[in-house]
């Protein structure tokens, strides 16, 4: 790697650490209803969302007890997923639509409101061509805000569990989804909007333009071309949403490797800034929110010593080069005249460093949104964002999930660490006992079983293997990174798969309903168990977590199941490719 590419990361990873404290604090007084600077210009609205859904003034009445919590976070995103669904079947008949696009199909349609209401955000469709400015405002776009207060509103609601004593209720996910979209998503994305279309991201409502080409050319029938019909939309506003709320869905078929989404080396800076920018701070909102901050320290370290390890591996393949080339005397060495290494699938403006950074960070923080091509890297460097989706999006994961995801492993790990000793865990002063360990089981296997089972569905049937034009390992791993990035909610893939098909559609859409709700449940249920227990103070016996050692059990926990879970299909398809391509 050059120092130049260093220097990039070293910059993008630094802001992030330095917004941890102050982002992280003010969304604790967001979730704990404390006094903050935006309550006198947006306080009178939320008085009136709560006035118009019926939400009771009184804040002891608006408590819900984890049963009616999941209750109304299932009732709102089967809400998203129908209203959704319905805005894109009859797209044709609705206003703001220039380019004249008829309705979806079925499969299509339930594959895309599933994928928007559980934040995963997957694309079985070319946005330009099929989307109307209508379907992408007032539909796709809405959806990468509610769904992410969403996650936001469930890992509020599981803190509160930890924190809480003997209480029976774990908050209102009315006011958890509304004081989330309000105070935290929206200010946030009107800032970067406008950053977005200051380097040059379009934000309009006219008609695609047609240019006149420099040369004209033919087409695959001979035909002369002489003009080319570039594709512009209200592109600022949706992409901004889509890296702070970790959704990813671009509103161009090639995300922000497209120069109208992201057109300067410093938007691709800040897209990677606002991926992560979330997700980093909640480590310390959650540590605030259970009065030690030292608990989010930690799980912040946690999460750092697994993800650069993960990046260095995957900017390094890069840059080494494809050895195919190497044979034949290509240069891929880095110079003053050229980035170097494997540039196939990358944006010349970008590079390697910049590319590679982006991969790994949208896949550990369940985005999905891509500036190069996935499909493109070498095995080794492709398996670093496959490996970060599967380890569960925990690092740093999805704006809440990864939060809430990386608690379920803590549990397991301080489970662990008391059978090593003999005693009952606790955690943050909460003992662990059977029911904790069966709900944090349950959360981290389910979506792992998802991926494995869908994946070995669509690799022996007909259907599933007709979607696959990549023979042997390579066409394998696009497979499981479709199940993968679907079951974990990231929403990128390898984009050698002809996913738009009746079977992609419908078990990816599945396996997105599964893994996004099912998770979600089990979370809110161990945060109602946990919330009944009363705190018990640390003893001689006490494992601390917030040492060194607990980061260590923690990454040892998270990469042991990951690796149990995962490393067969990881040899069947990358690990197999890079041997090949060394033979």
């Amino acid at each position: 790697m050059t120092w130049q590419g260093y220097g990039q990361i070293a910059v993008v990873l630094a802001a992030h650490v330095a917004s941890v404290k102050p982002l992280g604090g003010f969304i604790a007084r967001v979730f704990e209803g404390e006094a903050t600077f935006l309550d006198r210009p947006l306080g009178w609205l939320e008085r009136l969302i709560y006035r118009l859904a019926g939400v009771p003034a009184d804040v002891e009445k608006r408590e819900m007890k984890w049963t009616t919590y999941a209750g109304a976070m299932l009732l709102f995103n089967g809400a998203g997923i129908v209203v959704l669904y319905l805005m894109q079947r009859l797209q044709g008949m609705l206003p703001l639509n220039p380019q004249a696009f008829g309705g979806l199909t079925p499969d299509l349609s339930w594959n895309t409101a599933v994928s928007f209401a559980t934040n995963t955000n997957w694309q079985s469709y070319g946005g330009e061509t099929t989307m109307s400015y209508l379907t992408q405002m007032t539909g796709l776009a809405v959806q990468n805000f509610v769904c992410a207060a969403s996650g936001m509103a469930v890992m509020a609601a599981l803190v509160r569990g930890i924190a809480r004593k003997q209480s029976s209720s774990i908050g209102n996910f009315w006011v958890d989804l509304t004081r989330s979209t309000l105070y935290v998503l929206l200010p946030l994305s009107i800032v970067f909007a406008l950053v977005f279309v200051s380097q040059g991201v379009v934000q309009t409502f006219g008609a695609y333009h047609p240019v006149s080409l420099l040369q004209a050319t033919k087409d695959a029938d001979g035909n002369a071309v002489t003009d080319q019909l570039l594709a512009l939309g209200p592109v600022a506003s949706q992409l901004a949403i889509k890296h702070l709320g970790t959704n990813g869905g671009g509103f161009f078929n090639v995300n922000s490797a497209h120069p109208f989404e992201n057109p300067t080396a410093l938007s691709n800076a800040l897209e990677i800034y606002g991926l992560l920018l979330i997700p980093f701070a909640l480590t310390y909102t959650f540590g605030r929110m259970v009065k030690d901050t030292r608990q989010g320290w930690t799980i912040l370290g946690a999460m750092a010593v697994v993800f650069l390890p993960m990046l260095w591996l995957c900017v390094s393949q890069e840059q080494a080069g494809n050895p195919a080339l190497a044979s034949l005397h290509v240069d891929q060495i880095a110079s003053a005249f050229q980035s170097g290494g494997n540039m196939e699938g990358k944006e010349v403006r970008f590079g390697i460093s910049a590319s590679g950074l982006f991969a790994a960070a949208t896949t550990g923080a369940s985005c999905g949104a891509v500036n190069s091509f996935h499909d493109s890297f070498m095995p080794l460097a492709g398996l670093v964002p496959l490996s970060l989706i599967q380890l569960g999006e925990v690092i740093f994961g999805g704006v809440g999930a990864g939060m809430y995801g990386v608690l379920m492993f803590a549990v397991v790990a301080v489970f662990v660490a008391g059978l090593m000793v003999g005693r009952t865990p606790e955690y943050v002063g909460k003992k662990i006992e059977a029911y904790e360990m069966k709900m944090a089981s349950l959360a981290i296997l389910f979506p792992a079983a998802t991926v494995l089972i869908f994946t070995a569905i669509a690799v022996v049937c007909d259907a599933g293997k007709k979607g696959v034009f990549n023979p042997g390992p390579h066409g394998f791993t696009e497979v499981l990174y479709a199940y993968s990035s679907a079951a974990n909610n990231n929403g990128s893939a390898f984009a050698g798969l002809s996913a738009n098909t009746p079977f992609y559609n419908t078990t990816l859409g599945l396996s997105m309903f599964f893994g996004r709700f099912w998770t979600k449940v089990v979370v809110l249920a161990l945060a109602g168990s946990v919330a009944k227990k009363k705190l018990v103070p640390p003893g001689a016996g006490t494992l601390p977590t917030h040492t060194p050692l607990f980061v260590a059990m923690l990454v040892g926990v998270i990469v042991i199941v990951g690796a149990l879970t995962f490393i067969p299909s990881l040899a069947l398809g990358p690990i197999v490719e890079q041997l090949l391509a060394k033979a």
